[in-house]
């Protein structure tokens, strides 16, 4: 494959301690084409499969139009992986060799995605990591949502609902896990641990089943449900998950032995629009929404720095995100999450994400609360 020349390079310094100062390489000139400024320079947005909802009808429009508005001139290329690791690297294969001036990259995997950005480096093609993280090579900055607040939130609902009630014997959960490796997989653990491992410590819950869900498909976590219900005699008193897509497959499960609205399912994230149907139906207890267009907009501000200047400002990095390789990790940028329920579902329909009349389709629209916002 022969790589696009780069005619100018910057070293960007993102740590101020000289033991930990992080030198990243990054091509301004995005493969030989194009100025300082922007001008005719391409950006690829690639993203991870298209079962996280999310990541096709929100993240990557929202990119882009957040691109247009601060480099009018820049043009963006989004791609999908459709849940395939090595395509992904074939597809930061192909950016570098079209004359990538940067790359926003959804890892499709943490580990395999080391390899694309090995691939970047050698090419000097700056890489922004956004939402998910990658491990194993340089990465400019990663724009990630408080993925510890995010697992807090989770655990707290769980809690809340877990101590409802009185009974002489323990409560019976199972505990679906994201994808194994995964940053934010980690830190939604810990966080919802804070909440859940006093009340299994206490002796009021027992977790049944727990396993982690590869690439956080959802026909996986559909399957690692009904192993749950056949291992418990469908005795199972709550399910606690990691985001909408695995929700929607413990769902499934539970909707085939007619459990759903008996069985809560706790712990979404993502706000995608099955889940929010699933809120007001009952079946799903919350979720926690990350505003798309304010990440879409970080990723966009700092890839626009990156065109520009060939460094990320040291104000907009609040932590370091441990892969594997950078010292002391890839410098990033963490936003605020909230945690909504079926009476704050309201909050989407005015940020724009969904209207009601997309929630309000189907068995929703009987609901308590789209007669009431229909009319």
């Amino acid at each position: 494959m022969r790589l696009m020349p780069c005619s100018r390079r910057f070293a960007v310094r993102l740590a101020a301690l000289p033991a930990a100062a992080l030198l990243v390489a990054a091509c301004g000139s995005g493969g030989g084409s194009g100025s300082a400024g922007g001008d005719g320079k391409t950006v690829y947005m690639l993203l991870p499969n298209t079962t996280t909802v999310r990541f096709t009808t929100q993240d990557g429009p929202d990119f882009k139009a957040a691109m247009q508005k601060a480099m009018p001139d820049a043009k963006v290329v989004i791609q999908n992986a459709e849940n395939d690791p090595q395509k992904q690297v074939q597809q930061v294969e192909t950016a570098i060799s079209g004359g990538a001036a940067a790359i926003v990259l959804i890892a499709a995997d943490p580990y395999i995605a080391g390899g694309a950005l090995q691939k970047a480096s050698v090419a000097k093609v700056p890489v922004l990591l956004y939402d998910h993280d990658a491990r194993g090579g340089e990465a400019a900055a990663q724009v990630v949502f408080d993925s510890l607040s995010v697992g807090q939130n989770q655990g707290k609902d769980a809690a809340k609902l877990l101590a409802e009630g009185t009974t002489a014997k323990p409560k019976v959960i199972a505990r679906i896990y994201g994808n194994q490796g995964d940053f934010g997989t980690t830190q939604y653990k810990k966080g919802q641990d804070q909440y859940i491992k006093p009340l299994v410590t206490a002796g009021k819950v027992k977790v049944a089943c727990e396993t982690y869900t590869p690439n956080w498909d959802p026909a996986k976590a559909q399957s690692e449900m009904e192993q749950c219900l056949t291992k418990t005699g469908n005795k199972i008193d709550a399910v606690v998950v990691m985001n909408d897509g695995t929700a929607g497959g413990a769902i499934a499960a539970l909707k085939a032995q007619s459990l759903t609205g008996k069985v809560p399912v706790i712990g979404g994230q993502d706000a995608d629009l099955q889940a929010v149907q699933y809120i007001l139906l009952g079946y799903q207890y919350s979720t926690v929404y990350k505003p798309f267009k304010l990440q879409a907009s970080k990723a966009a501000e700092l890839t626009v720095q990156l065109l520009k200047t060939g460094k990320i400002n040291k104000s907009d990095i609040d932590i370091y995100v441990d892969n594997g390789f950078m010292k002391p990790g890839v410098p990033a940028a963490f936003l605020p999450v909230q945690d909504l329920h079926a009476d704050t579902v309201s909050t989407l329909v005015k940020d724009g994400v969904w209207t009601w009349k997309q929630i309000c389709t189907g068995p929703t629209a009987a609901t308590e609360t789209c007669k009431k916002e229909m009319g």
